[in-house]
Protein backbone atom coordinates (compact mmCIF):
# COMPACT_ATOMS: atom_id res chain seq x y z
CA UNK A 1 0.00 0.00 0.00
CA UNK A 2 1.47 3.05 -1.26
CA UNK A 3 2.02 6.25 1.06
CA UNK A 4 0.17 8.97 0.72
CA UNK A 5 1.04 12.25 1.60
CA UNK A 6 -1.87 14.60 3.17
CA UNK A 7 -1.13 18.67 3.32
CA UNK A 8 -2.93 20.33 5.40
CA UNK A 9 -2.31 23.94 5.89
CA UNK A 10 -3.89 25.74 8.91
CA UNK A 11 -4.51 29.76 8.50
CA UNK A 12 -5.11 31.78 11.73
CA UNK A 13 -7.14 35.14 11.33
CA UNK A 14 -8.40 37.96 13.43
CA UNK A 15 -11.76 38.11 14.36
CA UNK A 16 -14.38 38.95 11.98
CA UNK A 17 -16.48 42.47 11.47
CA UNK A 18 -19.12 40.15 9.60
CA UNK A 19 -21.22 37.48 10.94
CA UNK A 20 -21.37 35.85 7.32
CA UNK A 21 -17.67 35.76 7.36
CA UNK A 22 -17.27 34.09 11.44
CA UNK A 23 -19.18 31.24 10.12
CA UNK A 24 -17.28 30.16 7.41
CA UNK A 25 -14.47 30.88 9.41
CA UNK A 26 -15.80 28.45 11.85
CA UNK A 27 -17.08 25.99 9.46
CA UNK A 28 -12.77 26.29 8.27
CA UNK A 29 -12.20 25.50 11.80
CA UNK A 30 -14.24 22.41 11.93
CA UNK A 31 -13.29 21.28 8.82
CA UNK A 32 -9.71 21.60 9.72
CA UNK A 33 -10.36 19.55 13.31
CA UNK A 34 -12.31 16.87 11.21
CA UNK A 35 -9.12 16.16 8.90
CA UNK A 36 -6.50 16.77 11.88
CA UNK A 37 -8.51 14.02 13.69
CA UNK A 38 -8.79 11.88 10.66
CA UNK A 39 -4.92 11.56 10.34
CA UNK A 40 -4.40 11.59 13.86
CA UNK A 41 -6.84 7.72 13.59
CA UNK A 42 -5.16 6.45 10.98
CA UNK A 43 -1.93 7.05 12.65
CA UNK A 44 -3.14 5.24 15.58
CA UNK A 45 -4.35 2.43 13.23
CA UNK A 46 -1.02 1.64 11.68
CA UNK A 47 0.55 1.77 14.97
CA UNK A 48 -1.99 -0.98 16.50
CA UNK A 49 -1.75 -2.93 12.87
CA UNK A 50 2.19 -2.80 12.89
CA UNK A 51 2.09 -4.44 17.26
CA UNK A 52 -0.76 -6.98 15.77
CA UNK A 53 1.12 -8.37 13.18
CA UNK A 54 4.64 -7.99 15.05
CA UNK A 55 3.10 -10.38 17.86
CA UNK A 56 1.72 -12.93 15.17
CA UNK A 57 5.24 -13.02 13.75
CA UNK A 58 6.84 -13.63 17.01
CA UNK A 59 3.86 -16.23 17.96
CA UNK A 60 4.34 -18.13 14.81
CA UNK A 61 8.25 -17.26 15.04
CA UNK A 62 7.85 -19.53 18.20
CA UNK A 63 5.67 -22.15 16.98
CA UNK A 64 8.47 -22.74 14.22
CA UNK A 65 11.37 -23.11 16.89
CA UNK A 66 9.16 -25.45 19.11
CA UNK A 67 8.48 -27.79 15.92
CA UNK A 68 11.35 -28.32 14.64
Amino acid sequence: MALKQDKISIEVFGSSASPETAQNDGDRADEAILILARLIGRQIAREEFKRKTALERKARNRQALGNA
